[in-house]
């Protein structure tokens, strides 16, 4: 009996995770940078992790980005999940680094996403969108 549950436990777990993988697209900077941003716009975070460049420091800013994120009130929940993602320009700035610079309709400011090409995927780099920049 007891060989029967880790069996169904452990199915559960395989398609969870990927279920989880749906609809992720890494293969080019824009579409990455787009599931990121729109993932988190609507509060999925666990998706929006699929985009991130696994590293301590991204971590730790996206669990800090939800943590202020879960403060907000309903309506503010309920403007970002409506707002629409502006694209309004890319720079790159070599074969595997682009800068997106993108807005939203419910908050008009503009953000840089640092996209890093790694293993064919085009991943966040989201301490870049922290850092102070002159």
């Amino acid at each position: 009996m007891k060989k029967y549950w880790i069996l169904v436990l452990s199915s559960f777990m395989i398609v969870s995770a990927c279920k989880n993988n749906e609809n992720i697209d890494r293969s080019d900077p824009l579409a990455s940078a787009r599931g990121f941003i729109e993932s988190s716009l609507k509060g999925d975070y666990v998706k929006a992790q699929n985009y991130l460049l696994t590293d301590s420091t991204n971590k730790e800013y996206l669990n800090i980005f939800k943590d202020v994120n879960s403060r907000l009130t309903p309506l503010e929940r309920e403007n970002y999940r409506d707002a629409n993602i502006i694209i309004d320009s890319t720079h790159n700035e070599s074969d595997s680094v682009v800068i997106v610079t993108y807005s939203n309709t419910y908050k008009n400011e503009p953000t840089r996403l640092k996209m890093v090409k790694k293993n064919n995927d085009w991943l966040v780099d989201f301490k870049y969108t922290f850092l102070k920049r002159p």
